[in-house]
């Protein structure tokens, strides 16, 4: 089969590999579709993945096509989309199925080999079979779509639910790359009024204005103060709930800023350096009594109030399409090309998407 396999820090190779078999608790998946996701950049070009080699690639959809020992008949042929971390259910975290957690994980694309393949092998456990109008697509954008409604649900519990006066509420969400516009969308799907988003680029803007936030609630962080803008369109009260979703030292700022007393800050956007709280922004975060949450991952438990099937509901309802967010699709041959994309930016984009169907 072909793949690109990762044998060294900026050593991507597409190559005929041998095809994986799959043990006794594992399938084997043909691959329809694969996102590129922004940590595959610095894995791929700066700091390499666990182990050497691997092929990358955690975002991906696919139909089972080779069952393990183990595996029920009826799983062949199945359409899935496939949870990337694979849990050691011996821990703490795995005993209180908290998978996301896990002290001893093993994942899918960074760990072990993943999807930039035709062929990849699976743990029973970790399949998500597809209703039928979910296209490969959406299912392979399920990862990054369940992460953002893992923040959410960090923030809120799941209170939205049942409560019209939390939707009320002043709600930013700082930085509009892939996880920040899915988490925008899944926020309007669930009916808040009043929200806030900020970003960097024309083309953020007018995916945000898809995903229907007014023109007035976007803020171009080139052309304003970000805490000032925000002050001016609440009256001063402030923001009672920021997600944090670029990891920087000065966007952390601006949401301990714009946070009014009692505000809640969800930190979601991985750290591009070393963090530091300057003396003014910690006395902030202890004068007003802030909380901030750190969130990781999705739940993943096989159940139905896990992340990934709430989104699966949402997209069968069609109350999101985070299909909607893919702005170029490319064969698999053609991956260097989406990478090169996002690690020069080159082109505008928010998703990459592969399809091993020819394009």
């Amino acid at each position: 089969m072909k793949a690109h396999v990762l044998y060294g820090i900026n050593d991507l190779r597409y190559e005929e590999v041998e095809m994986p078999a799959p043990n006794k608790d594992d399938v084997l998946v043909k691959v329809e579709a694969v996102g590129i996701c922004g940590s595959d950049i610095p894995r791929i070009f700066e700091t390499g993945a666990h182990k050497h080699p691997l092929i990358p690639g955690h975002e991906f959809a696919g139909t089972v096509c080779k069952l393990g020992e183990n595996a029920e008949a009826d799983l062949l042929g199945k359409r899935v989309g496939v949870f990337p971390l694979i849990p050691c259910r011996k821990c703490g975290p795995c005993l209180n199925k908290q998978y996301e957690m896990c002290r001893n994980y093993n994942y899918l694309g960074s760990r072990c080999d993943g999807g930039f393949a035709e062929y990849v092998c699976v743990p029973i456990n970790n399949l998500m079979e597809l209703p039928d109008n979910v296209s490969f697509e959406d299912a392979a954008m399920l990862e990054p779509t369940a992460v953002s409604m893992h923040a959410i649900t960090k923030m809120f519990h799941g209170d939205f639910w049942h409560n019209t006066e939390l939707l009320k509420k002043n709600v930013v969400v700082i930085g509009l790359g892939t996880i920040g516009l899915l988490l925008t969308m899944n926020l309007v799907a669930e009916g808040f009024e009043n929200i806030y988003v900020v970003g960097n680029k024309n083309f953020q803007y007018e995916k945000a204005v898809e995903l229907s936030i007014s023109p007035d609630n976007y803020c171009d962080s080139r052309e304003n103060d970000v805490v000032q803008w925000l002050m001016s369109k609440t009256n001063g009260v402030g923001a009672d709930y920021v997600f944090e979703c670029v990891g920087k030292n000065n966007t952390f700022s601006q949401a301990v800023c714009m946070s009014a007393p009692l505000g809640k800050i969800v930190v979601v956007g991985n750290p591009a350096s070393d963090m530091k709280v300057e003396r003014n922004i910690y006395w902030k975060i202890l004068r007003n009594q802030l909380e901030i949450r750190g969130t990781w991952n999705s739940s993943f438990t096989g159940e139905v109030d896990d992340d990934w099937h709430y989104v699966v509901d949402q997209i069968v309802s069609g109350s999101i399409m985070p299909s909607k967010l893919i702005s170029h699709r490319m064969n698999l041959s053609e991956l260097d090309k989406g990478l090169q994309i996002m690690r020069d930016k080159t082109e505008d984009y928010v998703k990459i998407m592969i399809s091993l169907k020819k394009i």
